[in-house]
C-alpha cells in the first residue's frame, strides 16, 4: 500500500476504471482490526446506456452515490441477505460504478479468518461480492465514504502495474439484460476469482423475477 488512489484516476469511463482497479488494494478499519484485499475481479456498470445498472432508470435515494463524485464507495443490500460494494467512477453528475467481486487478503490472515470463520480456504475469504463486503465490513454505514481520503475508514490504494496479458474479460455474472457485454475483468490465475454463473429465474412473492434486480450478485 504505497499511495492512495487519486480521485481523477477514477473519473474515467467504467471500463477503464475496472481495468485500473485490478491489483489495487482496498483496506478497511473493522472492529477486529485492519483488513485489506488485493482486488482480482471486478465488474463495470455504466448509467443510462446500461440496463443492468442500478442507475439505468435515473437517480434515486438508493443509487445517489453512483452519480459522483468519483472515488466514493457505493454499497447496497441485496435479497435481504448481504451487501455488495462498488467504487464510483466517471465524472461528477454522470452515473457509473465498478462492482468489487473478489480479492486476495494481503493483511493479517488471522484477523480475516476470524471475520469469515466459515471460509474453508484462504482463497474463499473474499471470493464473491457478498463475501468481500462482509470481510471488510462494507455495509450501509459505509455507503458514500471517500476512498481517496486518508482519514476514511475505507481506503483504496494504487496497486502494482498489472501486465495486460494477465487480464481476462467476460460476461458479467447473474445479469439477465446486457448479459453479453464482456464487462467483467479478472486476473488470470488467481484462486480467489469467483466462478461464472449466468442469470437464472427465481420465484419470489408468487412471481418469477430475474436476477437483474441487483446486478453482480451471488
Amino acid at each position: 500500500m504505497t499511495r492512495l488512489i487519486r480521485r481523477e484516476e477514477l473519473a474515467v469511463d467504467v471500463l477503464d476504471a475496472a481495468a485500473l482497479l485490478l491489483g489495487c488494494v482496498l483496506a478497511a478499519d473493522t472492529e477486529d482490526g485492519l483488513v485489506a484485499v488485493r482486488l482480482v475481479e471486478v465488474e463495470a456498470y455504466r448509467g443510462a446506456d446500461d440496463p443492468a445498472s442500478h442507475s439505468y432508470r435515473g437517480r434515486t435515494p438508493r443509487n445517489a452515490v453512483m452519480w459522483g463524485p468519483a472515488g466514493h464507495l457505493y454499497t447496497y443490500f441485496v435479497y435481504g441477505m448481504h451487501f455488495c460494494a462498488n467504487v464510483v467512477c466517471l465524472t461528477d453528475g454522470v452515473a457509473g460504478a465498478v462492482l468489487l467481486r473478489a480479492g486476495e487478503v494481503v493483511s493479517d490472515l488471522a484477523v480475516a479468518r476470524a471475520r469469515r470463520p466459515t471460509a474453508r480456504r484462504d482463497a474463499e475469504l473474499a471470493r464473491g461480492p457478498a463475501r468481500l463486503a462482509a470481510l471488510l465490513g462494507l455495509d450501509r454505514e459505509r455507503n458514500g465514504v471517500d476512498l481517496t481520503d486518508p482519514t476514511s475508514p475505507v481506503r483504496l490504494f494504487a496497486g502494482e502495474s498489472v501486465p495486460p496479458s494477465s487480464v481476462r474479460t467476460g460476461p458479467r455474472v447473474g445479469v439477465a439484460v446486457a448479459k453479453t457485454r464482456p464487462w467483467r475483468f479478472w486476473l488470470d490465475g488467481s484462486s480467489a476469482v469467483s466462478p461464472y454463473r449466468p442469470a437464472v429465474a427465481r420465484l419470489r412473492r408468487n412471481r418469477v423475477a430475474l436476477m437483474e434486480d441487483d446486478p453482480g450478485r451471488e
